[in-house]
């Protein structure tokens, strides 16, 4: 059983036009790696990722399971859908789980970052979190006949590219948005360690307790914090794979 879907999503500015680069965190060249996997050729891929690097791809629209953007190629636009596989309830709790078991987790996610060792018992755990090829779809509305297409190829390259700088991308198109884990992590807060003192540590507050107003202005501070620091990142774009 899975929750019900996000009939809204989140929507990521158009990325500006940018040179290639070898630049990467080890979780977006992951996912990467996947888009590699799913592409049919070699030229497909190649095509995608000029595409992608042109900043031929409007804005992306994530929601559960499923990102939509349109592509620009020459005088023609198309538009574009992927979907990757959701967690069901029983993942998605052992998510949620896993980030409060350890101090330190929330507040790397807030600031960007996949701890290692989060996706490592994740996968001990038996939830995959990273996709690999074969769970990537796509639809698009061009006339070819290939499942991904450059077109999607160059969704999915900036999906990579929007997941580098904010890993609450992937756990969205997992069904896991932001505003959904903060709200799972504020359900089972509890006195004894886990989402509170976290999210305390990451702002210095040595004082905090497990109450749930103090823990909920906490995490509400801790992602203005975040989402400024993603704003100043995008001002200075990183060089994507």
């Amino acid at each position: 059983m899975t929750s019900s879907p996000d009939p809204v999503g989140t929507t990521h500015p158009r990325l500006a036009a940018r040179r290639g680069g070898t630049a990467g965190t080890w979780w977006s060249k992951a996912v990467l790696r996947s888009v590699e996997e799913a592409a049919y050729s070699a030229t497909d891929l190649r095509r995608g990722r000029a595409l992608a690097r042109a900043g031929s791809v409007g804005s992306i629209t994530v929601s559960e399971g499923r990102a939509v953007a349109a592509v620009s190629e020459g005088q023609d636009a198309f538009t574009v859908e992927v979907t990757v596989p959701v967690l069901d309830d029983t993942d998605a709790a052992a998510f949620t789980e896993l980030v409060a078991a350890e101090a330190g987790r929330i507040a790397a996610l807030m600031a960007g970052q996949l701890p290692l060792a989060l996706v490592e018992s994740m996968e001990e755990a038996g939830v995959e979190l990273l996709p690999y090829g074969g769970e990537l779809g796509s639809a698009c509305t061009c006339d070819a006949w290939l499942d991904p297409c450059p077109h999607a190829l160059a969704v999915l390259t900036q999906l990579g590219w929007l997941i580098q700088v904010d890993p609450f991308v992937l756990t969205h198109l997992r069904g896991l948005s932001r505003d959904r884990v903060l709200r799972d992590l504020h359900r089972i807060g509890r006195p004894s360690g886990s989402a509170a003192p976290l999210a305390a540590e990451s702002l210095g507050d040595s004082t905090a307790s497990g109450d749930p107003d103090r823990l909920d202005d906490l995490l509400v501070a801790e992602d203005a914090a975040a989402r400024a620091a993603q704003l100043l990142e995008l001002e200075s774009p990183f060089d994507p794979i």
